[in-house]
């Protein structure tokens, strides 16, 4: 497939060859850091506008350079935004490397619907995070058309989601990326995989197309991954001008087969627990943005896209299901199916169960029908059968946005001084529906087969919330609109001292309309509104060394997704049905942040470095929560959370060699007293634990370390390689931190490059060279489905592979 799509694209940009003339490959040095003596400009808002200096930023910000992403020749985005970030990891928890979980200080940008997201994301000025549950599914950029991105500290101009900080992406065009590359490379579990990509100017008018694509087997059973990504940008500009169409489309095809009981890992590493696990996703973009020189120093920027996104998501699961007991229904005897009465409490008060009109009309609530209103038969199945579920959603996004800015570089009191102001609209219509099937789970293999049945429960709103509906389709139109305005203003109050103030208003409004007329609970309108500001210093101590600080506050609002699904009395099956409709909190996080950056001249070669240090207190973080009933769970505002911690990096480049390194501490906390539910949780008392101040939250390590070499062998001969130490971190659902932890682990990875001819190279590379075992994700079960005793369960990390490829320059 990959070379099939090399081979049919590539006519593309050889017909424009002649029409873009290009020299020998070329491109736009954005490798960040490590271009030591020059200055790094960073956009601090989401539209690039002119810039700022780096170093006037009063908080942290990483560049990646597109030569670093090349490095790591990953088909995934997040490999590179983990390897060069400090205080970032990532978390594959879905067993996936293209689904993984990117996190930041503690936040996350996920793709998986029920993780509580606090990192904004945007590409070109364009917001990725998706309009129902603010998911960034990284699988659809093209990571062979980045050009550099930006990892910021917490800065309010990037508006919702921005908790933590904030990653902006800039995509190649033709005025920055000059020449034709091809490449192509394959190895360890059936994976191959190619991408092109071309840029050519001329007579002001550029021209950029990339294309990638990916099939792998996957490392664990039942987890392939297809990936097709094309992204073009047809771009014209004069002195004053520049506007560039941007069309992007991609599909990707994941088995993303979720962690594996311990048990089962003993007996085989590459083992999964139920399936089928896949995620389908599909986008489209067009989009227009550019920038005009009002003046000499004044700048306008702005954008309009239109984007549509579609998931489907399947997922075979355990199930709680038995035949209707006659103690409550005489007559009835097991001749129906219904849900396990033992996972749920009946009506306080006492009485005869058969007799109490309430507590009959709760047991009425746990017969399951099909979709015809017919009562489901049970039926003993054979040895090596259980019964399951397999879920169903669909999401479909249809977004359109804009925004503009205006950027100022005129002095002011004589001082130099960088002013932008700008605002911003991002409208997303959302469909989102489900469906849960009765199925078979064969104990031997795991696969849940549908039966063709399609559960039911009656409503009866008249029971109390916590005996209501818990198998039901849902059908929900809803609408999020979010509207921003920002203003940042950067003084130079000397010619050491920069002064940086600023705010961004942010206003969401969320509407949800019931499509199917049955579950009303889920209609509502709500609108979350805040001012943001943002103060910080940046002080030249010497030409060298840069001191920093600042404060900051962003906030997120509840995504439809949350707002549906709330209540612990009405637990709903995440990645499916919606049931409840509580209120919700916004999020709000208050950054103070200081640190001391610089570089210079050591041994012979040059070197760059940063340390600093953070807190984010966050007020009604929102975090998601198991239910007692098997695979059910419920979003909660909590009152208050810390991520606190130190971070260092250093870059150093002397004649052949090239060296980075970078160390996170990182201590998440709960910082409140009260219970959370842990229904799987062996330490739990009545399914709940727990917390008080000063609990670490789980699923988040202390500490990573991360650093890397290169070496030119010779003119034409490079070799390098990089480890990653990540320490141990609490099993999700141990938040009293009660249970043994997850391990730490470290990982080596070698790479090898060698230029056959000016336009020809081979590479190879080996990840896990140790062949290390470890995982990067762990939380509870409910061990009764299978019959086995140790509830923990865990996402393995990647065993050794070994990949080799050839890449052509032109």
């Amino acid at each position: 497939m990959a070379v099939a799509l090399g081979l049919s694209a590539a006519a593309v940009p050889v017909a424009l060859l002649a029409a873009f003339p290009a020299r020998a490959q070329e491109q736009s040095d954005a490798s960040g850091t490590l271009q030591l003596g020059t200055v790094e400009v960073v956009a601090t808002t989401p539209l690039s506008g002119t810039g700022i200096d780096a170093d006037k930023v009063p908080g942290s910000v990483t560049i990646i350079g597109a030569d670093q992403f090349d490095r790591l020749n990953s088909f995934a985005v997040t490999d590179g935004l983990f390897q060069y970030t400090p205080s970032a990891n990532t978390s594959d928890v879905q067993g996936n490397a293209f689904f993984q979980d990117f996190r930041y200080r503690g936040f996350a940008a996920s793709p998986l619907q029920g993780t509580p997201q606090g990192i904004a994301v945007y590409q070109n000025g364009i917001r990725l995070n998706e309009g129902f549950g603010d998911t960034v599914n990284w699988d659809l950029i093209p990571e062979v058309a980045i050009n550099r991105a930006e990892v910021f500290s917490n800065n309010p101009a990037f508006g919702l989601n921005a908790l933590g900080g904030a990653v902006s992406i800039e995509m190649k065009n033709g005025f920055n990326y000059h020449g034709f590359e091809g490449s192509i490379q394959g190895g360890s579990f059936g994976q191959i995989g190619g991408n092109i990509q071309y840029g050519g100017e001329k007579d002001g008018f550029g021209v950029y197309i990339a294309a990638d694509a990916v099939h792998s087997d996957g490392w664990r059973l039942q987890s392939p991954a297809d990936l097709a990504r094309f992204y073009s940008d047809f771009g014209w500009k004069n002195d004053k001008t520049e506007v560039h169409l941007v069309a992007s489309a991609a599909t990707t095809n994941l088995g993303v087969v979720g962690p594996t009981p311990v048990e089962m890992l003993n007996q085989n590493w590459n083992s999964i627990y139920t399936w089928p696990q896949t995620t389908e996703n599909n986008v489209g973009l067009l989009a227009l943005n550019g920038r005009y020189d009002l003046t000499d120093t004044w700048q306008l920027q702005g954008n309009l896209y239109a984007r549509k996104f579609s998931q489907t998501h399947v997922d075979g699961n355990d199930a709680d299901l038995e035949a209707c007991s006659n103690t409550w229904n005489p007559g009835v005897g097991n001749t129906k199916m219904c849900l396990e009465e033992d996972q749920f409490t009946g009506p306080a008060g006492g009485g005869n169960p058969i007799t109490n009109p309430t507590y009959a009309a709760f047991r009425s609530q746990m017969v399951l029908y099909d979709q015809n209103g017919n009562t489901i038969p049970f039926t003993a199945l054979g040895p090596n059968q259980l019964y399951g579920v397999i879920n169903r959603t669909w999401t479909d996004t249809t977004t359109y946005g804009g925004s503009v800015q205006a950027t100022s570089t005129d002095k002011l009191l004589g001082h130099d001084n960088y002013f932008v102001v700008g605002g911003s609209v991002d409208s997303s219509q959302i469909n989102f529906r489900s469906n849960t099937e009765l199925g078979i789970t064969n104990t031997n293999t795991l696969e849940v087969v549908g039966l063709g049945k399609y559960l039911h429960n009656i409503p009866n709103y008249s029971l109390p919330e916590q005996y209501q509906v818990f198998y039901l389709p849902v059908d929900l139109n809803a609408s999020a609109t979010y509207y921003g305005l920002y203003a940042t203003n950067a003084f130079d109050m000397t010619d050491r001292a920069t002064l940086t103030v600023g705010a961004r208003l942010n206003i969401a409004n969320i509407s949800m309309q019931d499509a199917t007329g049955t579950s009303p609970q889920l209609n509502g309108d709500y609108t979350f509104a805040r001012i943001n500001p943002l103060i910080g210093l940046t002080y030249k101590l010497t030409p060298e060394a840069t001191l920093y600080g600042g404060y900051s506050e962003s906030n997120r609002a509840p995504t439809p997704l949350e707002l549906n699904c709330a209540d612990p009395n009405r637990p709903c099956l995440l990645e499916n049905s919606l049931v409840a409709d509580p209120p919700l909190e916004q999020v709000v996080s208050h950054t103070y942040e200081a640190g001391l950056r610089g570089g210079g001249a050591l041994f012979g070669g040059k070197v760059n470095w940063k340390l600093g240090v953070y807190r984010v207190d966050s007020d009604n973080d929102i975090i998601a929560l198991a239910s007692q009933q098997t695979g059910y769970g419920y979003f909660t505002n909590v009152p208050a959370t810390r991520r606190q911690g130190f971070e260092a990096e250093m870059q150093y480049v002397n004649g052949p060699w090239k060296f980075y390194a970078n160390y996170a501490y990182l201590n998440a906390t709960y910082q409140f007293t009260g219970y959370l539910a842990s229904p799987n949780n062996p330490y739990a008392v009545d399914e709940q634990v727990l917390v008080t101040p000063g609990d670490t939250i789980p699923g988040i390590p202390a500490q990573t370390l991360k650093f890397g070499l290169d070496y030119m062998v010779t003119p034409k001969w490079k070799v390098g390689g990089d480890v990653i130490a990540v320490s141990s971190q609490y099993y999700v659902g141990d938040d009293a931190n009660q249970a043994p932890m997850l391990p730490g682990y470290w990982v080596a990875n070698i790479h090898t490059s060698y230029q056959v001819t000016d336009n020809i190279q081979v590479f190879g590379y080996i990840n896990n060279l140790f062949n290390a075992k470890y995982a990067t994700y762990g939380t509870f079960f409910d061990t009764d489905y299978l019959g086995l005793s140790n509830p923990q369960m865990q996402s393995p990390g990647q065993p050794f592979s070994a990949y080799a490829g050839l890449k052509a320059t032109f």
